[in-house]
């Protein structure tokens, strides 16, 4: 089976420019608001949405969806009623969604439950930051035989050999943390970066996206030169934190996709 995100990198190469992958939390503010939300980022212009399953100790995230997430929680998500909304959307839009989850909820389920489950729901792969690839042997089993892209993430500590396995395991696309941080930290734009990606996509049996800090277009835009992808997640989710109404808070995450999507652009 050919993979739905292979299929979106590989537009977005043809078109010259880098993926556009933005991230929501799924059920904020609110389940019906969050499905107009993918909606709003899918006529942007996303290649791919980030889906995020709320939990109670998100460790990689940063204050913005920390916040989104109890949100969320308060208001009654749980990984059963986001994979419902992922199957509602995934009718609705034209980009592939990934559910981004914590390990707990996962285990929790069931490896092979929650495997079948967010298949079912049209999800494309899906992103556990806490499982370390030398422990995702029996995740990686269940995914691939429910024909679920299994997506890593690779740091700037990473070492080689590290590097080398998440790449083996990695189905759908590389997900690179670009700062030793959480989500929403600030982002040191710099050559140091750029070799640090380029060194990652070398030899890459799938494409590298960059995620954590990226909150600017004119990141964006320089992270596009170097990486396939660019994964956007606390700055668009402020902008629903900051609007207290919620028909603002979509219209200006909107326009902030768009201006991200336009900056992903590559010079001919």
């Amino acid at each position: 089976m050919t993979s739905s995100l292979k299929e979106s990198f590989a537009r977005a190469e043809r078109e010259n420019r880098a993926a556009f992958i933005p991230y929501v939390t799924g059920g904020f503010p609110d389940a019906e608001t969050c499905l107009k939300l993918i909606q709003t980022l899918d006529e942007s212009g996303a290649d791919i949405i980030e889906v995020g399953v709320p939990f109670s100790d998100p460790l990689a995230d940063g204050p913005a969806i920390q916040r989104a997430s109890k949100i969320a929680l308060e208001k009654g998500a749980t990984p059963f009623t986001v994979l419902a909304m992922v199957s509602q959307a995934a009718g609705l839009i034209k980009a592939p969604l990934v559910l981004m989850t914590y390990y707990n909820p996962v285990l929790k389920m069931g490896l092979d439950a929650f495997a079948q489950k967010a298949r079912q729901a049209k999800a494309a792969g899906v992103i556990i930051p806490d499982l370390p690839p030398e422990e995702a042997g029996p995740w990686v089993r269940a995914a691939r035989q429910a024909e679920l892209d299994t997506i890593f993430l690779a740091a700037p500590t990473t070492t080689p050999e590290r590097l080398a396995r998440i790449k083996d395991l990695s189905r759908g696309f590389l997900y690179y943390v670009s700062l030793t941080g959480v989500t929403g930290s600030d982002l040191a734009m710099g050559g140091e970066l750029l070799a640090n990606i380029a060194s990652v996509r070398k030899n890459s049996p799938v494409p590298v996206a960059v995620g954590f800090g990226v909150s600017r277009p004119g990141q964006a835009a320089i992270l596009a030169k170097a990486a396939d992808g660019v994964i956007v997640g606390s700055a668009l989710v402020k902008k629903m934190l900051e609007e207290k109404n919620q028909a603002d808070g979509i219209q200006a995450m909107g326009l902030l996709a768009n201006e991200l999507r336009d900056s992903l652009r590559r010079n001919p």
